[in-house]
């Protein structure tokens, strides 16, 4: 995101602090409502993060503040919002009064793309990643639970350009034995997906493979996520909880976006491509 969005401006006073998992929950409420979190009374944050009153009490005194109404004031110091984007959030508000709950959802996911449009407008994290994966030799890909989708996602893609990519996705004891074979076998790099709810799993085979001198390069729903303090580069990419089950748009999206950044850094990955797509022709592979 910019460096001079509101967002951006509310990761810079996160950033560095040691944060509960209640309060990185709060934090990162107030960055997906980074225009509104000045005007918000104590009740209402609590409520949008769903937590309890006294735990944005406990919050903001964390944060080196007296209490919500200090933290609140310097908020309004630092991320002033104009006339005409508070009329556009009234009006947003408005809108959504009238959407059912699936429209809701899917207003949210919006929201949270446009989030990560605002991320990639400094794409030098994306190239650094995109560079660091491109090197790893072989390449692994962590995944467990609800992340495992977009790690096998982003392995399958991956493959077609990488010459020796490593899909973990499940977990058990097998897990730092698959890291241990891959650092043996040269591996540089390892690419994490992480979504909620966080397994423990993922975050100690983070922190075994960084033991072991891997680079971790992490997408997550926040910057304030348990695996950030085992991550040596992480990308946030907002997940939706309006429905039952979270919904991960913006993770797939910035997937993508790696792997764009990483044959980038393949000079031979349009050829691997153009070779995949003769033989899957002779094949007969796809109906056209």
């Amino acid at each position: 995101m910019s460096g001079s969005s509101p967002a951006a401006r509310l990761q810079r006073l996160f950033e560095g602090r040691r944060l509960t998992p209640t309060q990185r929950r709060i934090a990162h409420s107030m960055v997906r409502r980074a225009a509104d979190a000045p005007f918000l009374s104590s009740v209402e944050l609590a409520e949008l993060a769903g937590v309890s009153q006294p735990s944005v009490t406990r919050f903001a005194v964390a944060l080196g503040f007296d209490g919500y109404p200090a933290l609140r004031k310097h908020l309004r110091e630092v991320s002033p919002v104009d006339a005409a984007d508070a009329a556009d959030a009234a009006d947003a508000d408005g809108l959504e009064d009238t959407l059912n709950e699936y429209q809701q959802a899917v207003r949210a996911e919006i929201e949270n793309l446009r989030q990560l449009s605002e991320l990639l407008a400094d794409p030098a994290p994306v190239e650094r990643a995109g560079r660091l994966l491109a090197a790893s030799r072989p390449l692994l890909v962590l995944g467990l639970r609800a992340a495992s989708s977009q790690a096998r996602g982003f392995g399958y893609f991956a493959a077609k350009v990488h010459p020796d990519v490593r899909v973990v996705d499940e977990g058990g004891s097998m897990l730092h034995d698959r890291v241990d074979a891959a650092r043996r076998a040269g591996a540089s790099a390892l690419m994490c997906f992480a979504l909620p709810r966080h397994p423990r799993e993922v975050v100690d085979a983070l922190a075994y493979a960084r033991e072991q001198g891997l680079t971790v390069v992490t997408v997550a729903d926040s910057a304030f996520a348990p695996v950030a303090a085992h991550s040596d580069l992480l990308i946030p990419a907002a997940v939706g909880t309006g429905l039952a089950f979270d919904t991960a748009c913006a993770p797939m999206l910035m997937g993508r976006v790696l792997l764009e950044a990483m044959c980038d850094g393949l000079p031979e990955a349009q050829a691997r491509l153009e070779d995949f797509d003769a033989r899957a022709a002779a094949r007969g592979l796809f109906v056209e």
